[in-house]
């Protein structure tokens, strides 16, 4: 099976679930239940306008994260409940980065980069999106003159990676790793062996169907130091 699962219309969840405390001095990490799947307390409220989320994002110093889940993907329930409730990963990711969560079959309307308005699923098609999550990153800046997101994201997470590389790849892109064209994967193979051990690699998962880019999994230490 993909990695592949929920998207809320509602930040009203059925339960929350406390897993984590922020060493950031944040509020605890609180996966929300919705009737789609799950989402986090702390992820955007958009107008779905992107160009408007990345000028908000960028205003409060933060990058823009698109994240495509679809219901009933066990995959992105343990993104919501295990990754990003864990310390390391919740304390550098939540104040750093601005989610906004789409579903990979959504009807709700959507305004692109580029300006061209469209339902979520269309979106998806339109950025070549295959699994879930998948998580695509922006600039601080739209080029001028506009361009669609397929056009200008700066990396992409194609299906869950494990831990130490799921915190590695937003480190990429908080610290520009991909400015002189190095990818995520010849970055973390220079830069991920060569930390500690503050997150263990999660136990493999197996699934049908192509995995996501994702080798054996290093181990970071720090995300203030690692990659």
């Amino acid at each position: 099976m993909r990695r592949v699962a929920a998207i809320p219309l509602s930040r009203r969840g059925l339960s929350v679930l406390v897993l984590a405390v922020a060493p950031t001095g944040l509020s605890r990490a609180a996966p929300v239940r919705t009737e789609l799947g799950y989402t986090q307390d702390w992820f955007a409220e958009s107008f779905l306008d992107l160009p408007e989320d990345l000028k908000e994002a960028t205003a409060a110093g933060q990058r823009l994260a698109v994240v495509f889940e679809q219901r009933g993907c066990p995959y992105c329930i343990e993104m919501h409940t295990d990754h990003l409730v864990e310390p390391a990963i919740e304390g550098f990711v939540r104040p750093r980065f601005r989610f906004v969560q789409l579903d990979l079959h959504g009807a709700r309307r959507v305004t692109d980069f580029d300006g061209q308005v469209m339902e979520e699923r269309q979106l998806a098609r339109k950025w070549r999106v295959v699994f879930t999550p998948t998580i695509v990153f922006f600039p601080e800046r739209l080029p001028d003159p506009p361009r669609p997101g397929r056009e200008i994201e700066v990396a992409r997470m194609p299906g869950l990676m494990k831990k130490p590389e799921f915190l590695g790849i937003f480190s990429y892109v908080a610290e520009h790793g991909y400015v002189d064209r190095t990818s995520f994967r010849s970055w973390w193979d220079q830069r991920g062996p060569a930390c500690g051990s503050q997150l263990e690699a999660a136990p493999p998962v197996t699934q049908s169907g192509p995995a996501p880019a994702s080798g054996p999994a290093s181990t970071p230490q720090s995300p203030e130091s690692c990659p």
